[in-house]
């Protein structure tokens, strides 16, 4: 059996209601969980674009990508691996303000994990952190050991292709190409 990799599908469709609903339910068809998703408008007038992350084979992720192109609203799917990509996620931790200022070594937690402190009152403070996901889950482990954790949350990954443009670029073009007369 090969080894399952955490995959990332950048997925685009037309923005059509149900479209998320038919894209999840083909991972759940195949039984494989979502880890992140993230969908947004893309730098295309009427295209939206999905980042999903899965832990998959590549066979099983060949499947799923295949599945979702093949839906009627959806323009390009493509799955990538990291080095594939610029990625990028936020963690957001609120932390207990008394316990802040009782700890400096809290301070310089953040700052030495280049975090930033973007709210302060007296019950909590609010630090925000952008980087891949390993750096915002060693953050928020290394806060969490002083025990000063109110909240912890983070984003789905957002991506983008190290290539000039999006492959979805490329897809509309040539389709355009063969369109006109």
């Amino acid at each position: 059996m090969e080894e399952k990799k955490l995959y990332t599908l950048l997925v685009y469709s037309e923005n059509v209601a149900g479209i998320l609903n038919q894209v999840t339910a083909v991972f759940t068809r195949r039984q494989v969980n979502i880890e992140s998703l993230n969908v947004s408008a893309s730098s295309i007038p009427g295209v939206h674009k999905y980042t999903i992350t899965a832990w998959s084979d590549e066979d099983q992720i060949v499947k799923i990508t295949r599945q979702i192109e093949k839906k009627i609203d959806v323009v390009k799917a493509n799955y990538f691996t990291d080095d594939q990509l610029f990625i990028r996620e936020t963690g957001l931790y609120k932390l207990a303000t008394d316990k802040v200022l009782a700890n400096p070594e809290i301070s310089r937690t953040v700052r030495r994990y280049e975090a930033s402190i973007t709210e302060v009152n007296p019950t909590y403070t609010i630090v925000m952190k952008h980087g891949v996901t390993e750096q915002i889950i060693d953050l928020y482990r290394a806060l969490d050991a002083y025990g000063c954790v109110l909240q912890y949350t983070r984003s789905g990954r957002i991506a983008v292709t190290r290539g000039k443009q999006e492959q979805v670029s490329e897809f509309l073009e040539e389709r355009e190409k063969n369109i006109k007369p």
